[in-house]
């Protein structure tokens, strides 16, 4: 039987630092989530009168819960997609965007 090694992640959301767990190798979407939250929070403490930090989370998350569920939406362009098949979608489009960005760089 594998052991399941768990690691600690810090990372930052609205200038609080946080360590969290999670599996190795599931770091970087760890951080690229808290990343995500930060940037949501953060711009709704800065463009809004929610004020504290909890109404702040949950505003973000009701964002978030919303741009996941539209993407789950019948009409929505990723329908009847899961979650994985959406990441790999994504995955695809970036290496698509590499191939296209990777000649522009050599002109600066």
């Amino acid at each position: 039987m594998t052991e399941i090694k768990v690691i600690q992640v810090d990372v930052s959301i609205m200038g609080q630092s946080y360590k969290l767990s999670c599996k190795d190798g599931e770091d970087r979407a760890l951080r690229e989530a808290a990343a995500y939250l930060d940037a949501k929070m953060s711009a709704l403490r800065d463009s809004s009168k929610v004020k504290g930090t909890d109404r702040i989370a949950v505003m973000a998350a009701l964002g978030m819960t919303t741009e996941l569920l539209a993407t789950k939406s019948p009409e929505g362009p990723l329908s009847g997609m899961s979650m994985s098949e959406v990441k790999q979608k994504m995955s695809q489009m970036h290496e698509v965007m590499d191939q296209a960005l990777t000649p522009q760089e050599k002109l600066f």
